[in-house]
Order: C-alpha cells, then sequence, then structure tokens
C-alpha cells in the first residue's frame, strides 16, 4: 500500500511559488493500479519522485507498506563511468538479489552486445533508456512508477520484448503511471487520479478521470 496523508509541495520558480500538491490525501492499494491524469508541467515527475522516495514533501506523511520501484527511465545509483555489467551487479547487490542473474537479464533484454561491456557513459539516450529498463524490469517490485516524461526508446524488437515482460508482471504487481493523455493510461490502470492546479482527485473508472479531465483542460 502507498499512502499520501495532507501531502503539499511547492517550488518556487523565481516569479512565483508553483503549486505541485495542496494537502493531497490519496491511497493505492496493490492490485489496483493507478493512472494520473495531469496536464503539461503541472508536477507530473515530482509527483512520481515523492512516491518513490526521491523528493520529500514540504508538509504531509507519505507512507509505503510496500516495495516501490525507482521511476522508469531514473538514471540514480547507475554510475556513467562504469559498464553495464558492473552497475547491474551493483544494483542487484544492493537489492540484495543473485548478480549472475540480474546481469544476464539485463544482457538479454537490452540487446546491446559489445555496448554492455562499455561504460554507460557512451551510451546513446535509446541506450541508456533500454538498460534502465531492463533494471527496473530485473528487480521485483510490488509497485512499478512510471512517468511518460522519462526517456523513451525507439527499438522495436526492444519495446515488444520489454512489453512482453511488463505485461506479465502487471498480473501480480501494481503500475502507478502519469500521462496527459488518457489512451496512454488505458493499457495500465483499473482506477485514475486527476493532477489541477495541486488538487489530486481519486476516480473509481479512467472515464471519469477522462470527463473532469477534459473539463479542466478543454474547458467543454
Amino acid at each position: 500500500m502507498l499512502e499520501f496523508v495532507n501531502v503539499s509541495k511547492s517550488f518556487w520558480t523565481g516569479k512565483q511559488r508553483k503549486v505541485i500538491l495542496d494537502r493531497a490525501s490519496f491511497r493505492v492499494e496493490l492490485g489496483n493500479s493507478l493512472g494520473i491524469l495531469a496536464p503539461n508541467g503541472t508536477g507530473k515527475t515530482t509527483v512520481i519522485n515523492m512516491m518513490a522516495g526521491l523528493e520529500k514533501p514540504d508538509e504531509g506523511v507519505i507512507n509505503r507498506k510496500c516495495k516501490i520501484s525507482f521511476p522508469l527511465g531514473f538514471m540514480g545509483g547507475v554510475t556513467p563511468r562504469h559498464t553495464a555489467v558492473e552497475n547491474s551487479r551493483y544494483i542487484a547487490r544492493l537489492y540484495g538479489l543473485d548478480p549472475d542473474y540480474v546481469e544476464s537479464f539485463c544482457r538479454w533484454m537490452c540487446g546491446i552486445e559489445e555496448y554492455f561491456d562499455m561504460p554507460v557513459g557512451t551510451y546513446s539516450t535509446g541506450m541508456k533508456a533500454r538498460f534502465t529498463f531492463a533494471l527496473l524490469l530485473a528487480l521485483e517490485f510490488d509497485i512499478y512508477l512510471i512517468d511518460e516524461g522519462m526517456p523513451q526508446t525507439t527499438d522495436v524488437a526492444f519495446n515488444q520484448k520489454a512489453g512482453s515482460v511488463l505485461r506479465e508482471r502487471l498480473e501480480t504487481t501494481t503500475v502507478i503511471i502519469v500521462s496527459h493523455q488518457a489512451e496512454t493510461l488505458e493499457k495500465f490502470a483499473r482506477s485514475a487520479a486527476v493532477l489541477v492546479d495541486g488538487q489530486f482527485i481519486m476516480f473509481d473508472t479512467l472515464e471519469e478521470a477522462k470527463q473532469l479531465y477534459d473539463y479542466q483542460t478543454q474547458g467543454s
């Protein structure tokens, strides 16, 4: 279970204070994947990072009573000067997993051949995205966090392979995904929320959330 209790978060932009969350309270139960609809620039990535523990709230409490992933595409913990082999084995040890398994899984998933033995800092943006996605799937979590703003890979074969593994995981795990498009959430979410002007409003269905989101963003 992941729970926000009266959580507030804001930033000073240099001209004004931008409110990301204003005393938000909600709970995500395991088995009930959540999609969050939010316009661009409203703090989608900040909310996801708070769920992962990468950013702290200004006020309120975040309760994490399950294993929550780092956000898809997050490069924290990956050292650019080290190879994918070294990084994957290091991350495996951090999570108490078999380094041989994590290395083999990531090597198979990435499909970047000899580059897997080269420093991650030499990778293209696409190769880095493939490696971090592979790391995410190599580790087992109760809740997976996906931010549509994270780096994406354009490799079709990798997307198909990773998508197949992710679909298998969804049968026993939970996903929280943020996007500005309802169509992106339809593949993952059972329930949905809308984030607008610091207000986090939960709904039982994506269709209900979409109606409010369309009204708020299009004025119709």
